[in-house]
């Protein structure tokens, strides 16, 4: 037996944690750059432009009209007193739809949108792995998570210090914390927010697994949203209510709290990391096992 005979074969080489960090940059880069995502950034920075016009214009003048909010957005009717509170206002207007419909679209096109486009074989080729890939897909929603909540946060301070007077506040509880201590939970606020979109991110991304097309799993994964919306408000549901995704999202508000009711909040997260583990799991098993032809 001669020796290339006896060597033995060289094992297949394993992707490198850099060229993984290189995958994800790439990926993220990507998802920014598309129109679709800056326009979907765009309208959730332009929420709390309105609101704050809006309010700005209601309450022109002395009038308070609107000052018991008007069946709004929690915090509305203490807008006028600091501008704070429309980070908290504009969280709360988008994330029952807004928020949770541009992470949908997101999320649906990230498997689906490479295979229409004919790109999903070339990406399996290089050494990444269906799981790995998977992966990154999923980690570039969550980014966009956090990202399309600050960008709501930060658009709607930016607002709110233009257009109202900044300070102290009064919390739910009715005791009043420094500014800073508003500016701290407002940040941790947005990141509860964020956190709660995960359950919708994996939810598509299984979605993603299951067509070709970009558009179809988009439009799958919104109307989902919907309904389960429209769910979560039919009152003779109330037994099932509890399991749906978007039940505690409005949870974000006992954190303004003093002091914090952590209990929903927590029950939140949990459904949350529910969702993210089941659909999660779902989508590995189909996209490992999908036969790719595109």
């Amino acid at each position: 037996m001669s020796r290339a005979e006896a060597a033995p074969a060289p094992a297949a080489r394993r992707p490198r944690a850099l060229w993984t960090f290189g995958l994800l940059r790439s990926e993220l880069l990507t998802t920014l750059r598309r129109w679709r995502t800056l326009v979907l950034l765009g309208v959730l920075a332009a929420v709390p432009v309105l609101v704050g016009i809006a309010v700005k214009v209601e309450t022109r003048g002395g009038s308070s009209s609107g000052a018991d909010g008007g069946g709004g957005p929690a915090f509305i009717a203490q807008i006028t007193n600091n501008g704070l509170f429309l980070v908290f206002t504009a969280l709360a207007a988008t994330l029952p739809f807004f928020l949770p419909m541009a992470v949908g679209v997101v999320a649906g096109d990230a498997i689906a949108g490479e295979a229409g486009d004919g790109t999903l074989r070339y990406l399996l080729v290089a050494p990444a792995g269906r799981t790995r890939l998977l992966l990154t897909k999923y980690t570039t929603v969550m980014a966009f998570c956090l990202l399309a909540t600050l960008v709501v946060a930060v658009s709607a301070l930016a607002v709110g210090a233009l257009l109202f007077p900044l300070g102290d506040l009064t919390s739910i509880s009715g005791t009043r914390i420094s500014f800073a201590d508003g500016l701290g939970r407002a940040l941790l606020i947005a990141l509860v927010v964020a956190a709660s979109l995960v359950g919708v991110a994996a939810l598509g991304l299984f979605v993603s697994t299951l067509t070709n097309s970009g558009i179809a799993a988009m439009a799958t994964t919104v109307g989902l949203l919907i309904t389960v919306q429209i769910l979560d408000q039919i009152p003779q549901l109330h037994a099932l209510q509890p399991y749906l995704f978007p039940h505690y999202w409005l949870s974000f508000a006992d954190l303004m709290r003093d002091p914090v009711y952590w209990d929903d909040l927590v029950r939140n997260l949990g459904l949350q990391a529910l969702y993210a583990a089941v659909f999660g799991s779902a989508a590995w098993a189909r996209f490992t096992a999908k036969d790719i032809s595109a």
